[in-house]
């Protein structure tokens, strides 16, 4: 999969089926559009290529009340579309410029003079251009003036599927994991780099790996106990993570992210590790003392060392 961080590097894609959209999540919805876009591409001997923006709109419409939450970093983004055999991917500049583009100037400049797209794939309900004036019929009078294809993909083919990227944000807030999962048609995943923490757990027994996502846009899970897997180094481990204020033993009310990694001993501060959400476990609990703390841990490994038998 090829990426373009701008239409000055694009070159010559060949018989571009194009589809428009954030894709955040890449969930089961976003994954039938591109089933779509594959299916036409292979019928034009064309390539694939997913117009997307980065940064999200809102940051740039609204810097200062975004409340931008993503379902994704831009690298799982990416990894993802490529997983789904995507042949390109613009991540277009977005900027108060290019929100002031009608729909016309972005089908004309740069779909069609600059991408020489030949199809577009697109959302009966989808809406582009300034004042989100450009939609699946605008678009089609403009394929009859500049010699492109439009295929649309139906309401019963998106009501089918019945899942947005608000709906998976809405369940995983929610500490809804099954439920995301699902929708995202795999486990929701983690990145960061382990820091230093306070070193209670190692104490009790339980040393964990505190985890800094480095992109503040990312949506964290619920407070609460999950099961998840660790990726690190091309290993994978089972671990419990532990979202929330540690209000038992630390009452700083700072929310932090950690993972105790069974039948793992090793010292990887400043290292970047991948995690995928399983299930929730439990909420966050405060316990009268720490041997209730430290109790309930150990009951907490049992159950998911249970689950690899």
């Amino acid at each position: 999969m090829k990426v373009h961080h701008s239409l000055a590097d694009i070159g010559a894609i060949k018989n571009p089926v194009l589809t428009i959209g954030t894709f955040d999540g890449v969930h089961v919805g976003h994954q039938t559009i591109i089933k779509m876009l594959k299916e036409q591409a292979a019928k034009c001997d064309g390539e694939t290529v997913l117009f997307t923006f980065h940064p999200h709109p809102r940051m740039v419409l609204y810097p200062e009340s975004h409340g931008v939450e993503l379902l994704q970093t831009q690298e799982e983004k990416l990894a993802k579309l490529e997983r789904y055999g995507v042949d390109h991917v613009i991540l277009y500049p977005f900027s108060k410029d290019f929100s002031r583009l009608t729909a016309t100037e972005f089908v004309r400049d740069i779909l069609v003079n600059q991408i020489g797209v030949k199809q577009v794939v697109i959302g009966y309900d989808h809406q582009f251009g300034k004042n989100r004036e450009g939609n699946i019929d605008f678009l089609r009078e403009l394929s009859l003036v500049y010699d492109f294809a439009v295929t649309e993909i139906g309401a019963q083919e998106i009501n089918e599927v019945n899942v947005s990227s608000t709906k998976i944000r809405r369940a995983i807030a929610e500490g809804d994991i099954a439920t995301a999962n699902a929708y995202l048609g795999e486990p929701f995943p983690i990145e960061g780099v382990i820091v230093k923490g306070n070193g209670f757990g190692r104490g009790f027994g339980f040393p964990t790996a505190n985890i800094d996502i480095q992109d503040d846009t990312k949506l964290v899970p619920a407070d609460g106990v999950y099961h998840v897997k660790i990726f690190h180094k091309e290993e994978q481990y089972t671990a419990l993570l532990s979202i929330g204020t540690n209000p038992t033993i630390d009452r700083n009310n700072k929310r932090t992210i950690e993972a105790y990694i069974l039948d793992f001993d090793q010292a990887i501060y400043g290292e970047k590790i991948r995690l995928e959400v399983i299930e929730f476990l439990r909420p966050q609990i405060t316990f009268d003392s720490i041997d209730g703390l430290i109790e309930k841990m150990k009951q907490d490994e049992l159950e998911i060392r249970a689950r690899l038998v």
